[in-house]
């Protein structure tokens, strides 16, 4: 597949060109990151009170680099995912706090028109359920010319060339024609893969997939996955892939993070977190995974109890009552992120030992 440049007189052409231009050589390793997150926090207003979703997450995202996303449902992955596009409802949601910096400049201060501009433009993202993602009474192809005619100025039969030429890309064959289809017409790997077309046609800097894959078969999600591993390859596009398939981002991202009721518990490499894992909910997610390397009669070791209550957590750590090395200092005392290692972070007052523990597991 190869990238797909505007005709130099087509409108937008500029842009492209300048994009074509960043993508020949990598940006300085002084320049900062593309995303930078800074303490975000993010709570919803109900009846029963306030719920915090997001409490206090930051990381940052380099240009070109593809950063995974974990945690069981719940955790505030999705809704961290939205804050950082502006698309949480209000009400009942609200951002109440942090910075969300896009090339230094902070989304969370910009207004709703300027939030237009950025979406799809500089940051595209692939919602989880393409089915109900994409609006059922529009043609696959005016979904996809929408974003080209608002953003890169495409009209008419150039914005329906330029659609053909995004699904051709993606891997839908007879393009021109499934441009009149509907969303009900298309299987759910097709779905995604026009989701996709979507999310790059302006090929923009970031991309966010938020459990892109979740609804489809193990084929199609490899298939879709290398496509989105591919594409943004090509288009020098960072990537943001948020799962609970700890399969997923064992291939596919450069670092990871681990959330858990709101939080970022670990981060790292992959290669570091999946070697040295030192918070014990890391431990916990990559112990319920099934391994070839194992005997088959080994028995699964699952994280015991549940994720809390987001409107009532435990005090201190909230991963405690499901935790083999708490201690006192863990009831008292929310731990935060700190160094571990190279390159490493961890929020567990007992992270040594957790990663002596996990040396031996999984060697």
């Amino acid at each position: 597949m190869n990238r797909l440049p505007l005709p130099p007189n087509e409108p937008g052409a500029a842009r492209t060109k300048n994009a074509d231009a960043l993508m020949t050589e990598d940006p300085p390793t002084s320049s900062p990151p593309l995303l930078q997150v800074r303490d975000l926090r993010t709570s919803f207003h109900t009846p029963h009170g306030d719920i915090t979703a997001v409490a206090g997450v930051s990381f940052d995202v380099a240009y070109g680099e593809t950063l995974g996303i974990v945690g069981e449902s719940g955790c505030g992955k999705s809704v961290t995912a939205l804050s950082i596009m502006r698309l949480v409802p209000n009400p009942p949601g609200v951002i109440e706090s942090g910075e969300v910096l896009f090339e230094g400049a902070d989304l969370l201060k910009f207004s709703d028109k300027e939030m237009e501009a950025v979406r799809g433009d500089g940051i595209g993202m692939i919602f989880q359920e393409p089915m109900s993602s994409l609006n059922p009474v529009l043609s696959i192809g005016r979904q996809i010319t929408e974003p080209l005619e608002v953003h890169l100025g495409l009209k008419g039969n150039r914005a329906r060339s330029r659609a053909a030429e995004l699904l051709d890309m993606v891997g839908i064959a007879d393009s021109r024609r499934r441009l009149d289809d509907y969303p009900h017409m298309l299987s759910g790997g097709q779905r995604q893969r026009v989701m996709i077309a979507i999310a790059l046609s302006c090929e923009p800097k970031l991309l966010i997939a938020d459990e892109a894959t979740t609804a489809l078969d193990v084929t199609i999600q490899a298939q879709i996955l290398e496509l989105m591993k591919n594409l943004t390859s090509q288009l020098g596009t960072a990537l943001v892939i948020i799962t609970h398939n700890l399969g997923i981002i064992a291939r596919y991202a450069d670092r990871l993070n681990v959330m858990y009721a709101g939080m970022i518990r670990e981060s790292g490499t992959a290669e570091q977190v999946y070697m040295t894992p030192a918070h014990p909910y890391t431990i916990g997610l990559l112990n319920s995974v099934p391994r070839l390397d194992r005997p088959a009669s080994d028995r699964f070791d699952p994280i015991p109890g549940e994720i809390p209550d987001p409107g009532n957590l435990p005090s201190g750590c909230a991963f405690r009552p499901r935790c083999r090395w708490a201690t006192g200092r863990c009831e008292g005392t929310e731990p935060v992120l700190e160094p571990f290692g190279d390159r490493q972070k961890v929020a567990c007052f007992e992270s040594g030992a957790v990663a002596r523990s996990s040396q031996v597991a999984w060697t």
